[in-house]
């Protein structure tokens, strides 16, 4: 069957998959991705074939997947999330022109934004903004400007990459931007190794989150004006209670 499965596999475990997840990883041949994301449904279906590049290889690892798939073969194209936030299905259908014999299926799955947003309790209640602080693909000054106006717009902000070895100051210079818009007090969290071993978060302010020392594994999230903390949880009333 010439397919590719393009799979958000959530955050890894076989317990934040999607059923239809679990059936395009069966029914493949071969598991194809990042060397992290294959890793960790590798030991599921040890019998099948892998195909695994390391970062900065992407498109390299998506038109082997559509020229393996050519030659008969059913490949799942696995990624960590869902597939098409920050995922692997923008360029495999990108390519896919190019390979007019082949099937390609987008199966999606838990984006960092739903699961983190669920282990902090309802964060994303009302209007959000998912913003990912990697200047690897996207210049800072952009990034910048879409900070800007997400917390013009008093939206709920969800932080993907919020920093690295790299980028060490990336999320002090995000909460310099909001800062300038949204209350010291606004209420904010974050959630670090989400749905894996080590899961950790923290409910804190916007003021605190500036002096955080976190990095890829964490996932950010800024409230809106409304955001409250109440119990233990970070909550964004959608407004049912004035009904």
């Amino acid at each position: 069957m010439n397919k590719v499965y393009v799979v958000g596999l959530g955050p890894g475990g076989a317990e934040f998959m999607t059923a239809s997840a679990r059936a395009a990883l069966e029914r493949s041949d071969v598991l194809c991705g990042y060397t992290v994301y294959v890793d960790l449904v590798a030991p599921l279906y040890p019998e099948k074939e892998q195909y695994t590049t390391p970062m900065t290889k992407e498109i390299d690892r998506c038109r082997w997947a559509l020229d393996t798939a050519r030659s008969g073969k059913t490949v799942a194209m696995v990624c960590s999330g869902d597939a098409g936030v920050y995922g692997m299905a923008g360029p495999v259908l990108q390519l896919a022109e190019a390979f007019p014999e082949v099937e390609v299926e987008v199966v999606p799955g838990v984006t960092a934004a739903l699961s983190g947003g669920a282990a902090l309790g309802a964060p994303l209640g009302h209007d959000f903004c998912v913003i990912s602080l990697s200047d690897l693909l996207t210049p800072w000054e952009q990034i910048g400007k879409r900070l800007e106006c997400a917390a013009m717009g008093d939206f709920a902000i969800c932080l993907y990459n919020p920093a690295s070895k790299k980028r060490i100051d990336y999320l002090q210079k995000a909460c310099d931007i909001l800062l300038r818009y949204k209350d010291p007090e606004t209420v904010c969290g974050w959630v670090r190794n989400i749905g894996r071993e080590g899961q950790s978060r923290r409910l804190l302010t916007l003021r605190e989150l500036r002096d955080e020392a976190l990095d890829m594994f964490a996932t950010v999230f800024i409230g809106s004006s409304t955001t409250q903390m109440t119990a233990g949880w970070m909550v964004t009333p959608r407004g049912y209670e004035k009904k």
